[in-house]
């Protein structure tokens, strides 16, 4: 199959005009007259995944791999070290990011995974109305999401509304109309902007909210008779218990 073959069924199932200005979603790596001999899905690509992958493997990926401008290719840095690996095996890659991200990504780890009910989404956030309790809630993060620990801001024992974005979505306070907020990499004045407007916040991790994006487009790839293969990329980010 040609990789405009694939790339024009991708853009019926998130279409890439739905990106975000500054994304960079589309073609990364290619030529759309390029012949495709394996579709693999991931969220992101490592020096792992390249090495392991065969020649002519084509990665649909949800982070760009080239996000803003480069400026120089220094093959000892990323992603210049991954790029050179893969133009020498005729690799090519496609981005689904912020297209994918209002079409399918939040909307599926609200409903399919946490088990809310949708009440509305309003481009990146996703909203529902119930009755949780703090630990209830918590407990829920933790297993569906495979979360270890959890950053919480403004505990709220009770809560009737929860709103979602994921991956960064802390710049999109100012849109929450809800109890509590889910999303990942909170950063301290976020936290703190949060506290001052009686907003509860849990940081839900970038990699882990994120991480079902494969077996989601996955899915609507086997509607289409489409096999891709699922790799995960590696969480660059460990969890250590540090001893007393």
């Amino acid at each position: 199959m040609k990789l405009q073959e694939i790339y024009d069924h991708l853009d019926k199932i998130s279409p890439f005009e739905l990106q975000e200005k500054w994304d960079n979603s589309g073609l990364i790596i290619g030529e759309m007259g390029r012949e495709v001999t394996d579709i693999v899905l991931s969220l992101d690509i490592d020096m792992e995944i390249v090495e392991e992958t065969k020649e002519g493997t084509l990665f649909v990926v949800h982070h760009p791999l080239i996000f803003s401008g480069l400026t120089a290719l220094d093959f000892a840095r990323y992603p210049a070290n991954l790029l050179e690996k893969m133009v020498r095996k005729r690799q090519s890659c496609i981005a689904m990011h912020t297209n994918f991200d209002k079409t399918h990504l939040n909307k599926y780890v609200f409903e399919k995974i946490l088990g809310f009910t949708l009440e509305k989404q309003e481009t990146f956030v996703c909203t529902a109305k119930g009755r949780w309790k703090y630990q209830e809630l918590l407990e829920l993060l933790r297993q569906k999401l495979a979360l270890p620990t959890l950053k919480v801001i403004g505990k709220k024992e009770l809560i009737c509304s929860i709103a979602l974005t994921t991956g960064s979505g802390a710049s999109l306070i100012d849109e929450v109309e809800a109890d509590c907020f889910l999303t990942g990499d909170i950063k301290y004045h976020d936290a703190m902007k949060a506290l001052s407007e009686n907003l509860m916040m849990v940081d839900i991790g970038h990699y882990e909210s994120e991480s079902f994006f494969a077996e989601i487009l996955a899915e609507e790839l086997k509607i289409l008779g489409i096999l891709a293969i699922i790799m995960k990329s590696k969480n660059p980010f460990m969890m250590e218990q540090v001893s007393q």
